[in-house]
């Protein structure tokens, strides 16, 4: 981003607005300096009952956050609003994220270390999540891809996000790279037939039941619902992705 954050002491009053970082900031060990995370902050379940929420990852109570007077802000640049995080800069130091890559992700879970003085813990889950992604060996080279995070209209995860760089991990071919998120026709999907289709759980909750919706486009492909956490967040939910992916794609 550019820019260069000063802290004079270790924060002590976090605030989190970024659900895969404030999971981050839990396996580092810092209950009691997150002072407040987003509604979308699920895990972990206990946080997400007992920290305060400060309204959505892109649209924040502005209001609550200076009520809290955190020391140290930590936000994503695709996750979080602009104008929101510009304005929460003339405030208080706010450290931003910029994540498309495995290594980016381990960059942030190094940074967000260093600030919060947790360097060891941080090292610890980098060592896991380069281990784990070391030994992750699927025989699915090139098989081509549609990873599905919205419907009506239709979206996709294509080049340059996060999700992305999972599926190249995975030994994968996204058919949908043309911009980050493409809006695709169903006829777009039909002529593209993809060998595998991935319905997301999350930002839209596909289930099931939308299955036979790809199927009638679709009827050759592969379709699978699939745990969006496991693609999309870059903290240390990545020491789990390589064993999820494992297990989804090696009876393919």
């Amino acid at each position: 981003m550019n820019r260069t954050i000063r802290l004079e002491n270790p924060p002590a009053r976090i605030l989190s607005v970024v659900p895969s970082q404030t999971e981050l900031l839990y396996a580092l060990g810092l209950e009691d300096r997150v002072v407040g995370i987003t509604k979308f902050c699920i895990h972990p379940e206990t946080w997400f009952r007992s920290k305060t929420r400060v309204g959505g990852t892109k649209k924040l109570d502005l209001s609550k956050i200076r009520a809290l007077n955190p020391d140290l802000i930590i936000a994503n640049k695709e996750e979080n609003d602009r104008l929101q995080i510009e304005q929460l800069m003339t405030e208080f130091p706010v450290w931003m994220s910029d994540i498309q890559t495995l290594d980016d992700a381990l960059e942030m879970i190094a940074c967000v270390g260093s600030l919060t003085q947790k360097r060891d813990e941080a090292e610890a889950i980098s060592h896991n999540i380069q281990t784990a992604f070391a030994r992750l060996s699927l025989s699915q080279i090139q098989r081509s891809v549609a990873y599905f995070i919205w419907k009506s209209p239709y979206m996709a995860a294509g080049a340059g996000t996060f999700i992305n760089e999972m599926l190249v991990k995975c030994g994968l071919k996204n058919i949908f790279e043309h911009s980050r998120y493409p809006e695709i026709s169903a006829e777009e999907i039909r002529k593209a037939a993809p060998a595998l289709i991935l319905l997301s759980s999350e930002p839209f909750p596909f289930r099931e039941k939308h299955i036979q919706e790809f199927k009638t486009l679709c009827p050759f492909s592969d379709i699978r619902v699939v745990d969006g956490e496991m693609f999309s967040w870059y903290g240390s939910r990545l020491q789990q992705s390589p064993a999820y992916f494992k297990q989804l794609f090696c009876t393919s």
